[in-house]
């Protein structure tokens, strides 16, 4: 008997680790420290001169709205930069309105724990 009522606490346990583990990779509930609910979305940055030009960058890793503020945080911190990400894509599209250099934007990325797929 004992054994049976164990088991069930296991399968209940199993239940709701499987359920919250699907909410978390459809980008539903807090995650990476976001804390629950909705999060205020970063807002977008001006660039000081005219765009020369824009890159997309494919990023693994990211899964929910508190993610995509990550990243385009730490894009939106380069001189020159203006990020816009989307997560549905797992890509952000940089606007430079100065030369800036592929590996400047991986590690923008990489600095706060995403991958960097592509760049182009």
């Amino acid at each position: 008997m004992a054994t049976i009522i164990v088991l069930l606490i296991l399968v209940v346990i199993i239940a709701f680790a499987l359920k919250n583990s699907f909410s978390h990779l459809k980008g539903e509930g807090g995650c990476c420290g976001g804390g629950g609910g909705d999060s205020i979305d970063e807002p977008d940055k001006d660039l000081e001169g005219p765009v020369i030009g824009t890159k997309t960058i494919k990023i693994e890793g990211m899964h929910c709205n508190h993610c995509v503020n990550s990243v385009k945080r730490s894009l939106n911190k380069l001189e020159g930069v203006s990020a816009k990400v989307d997560l549905s894509k797992n890509e952000a599209v940089v606007s430079f309105d100065r030369e800036v250099l592929d590996d400047e934007l991986k590690m923008a990325v990489e600095r706060v724990d995403f991958k960097v797929k592509s760049i182009s």
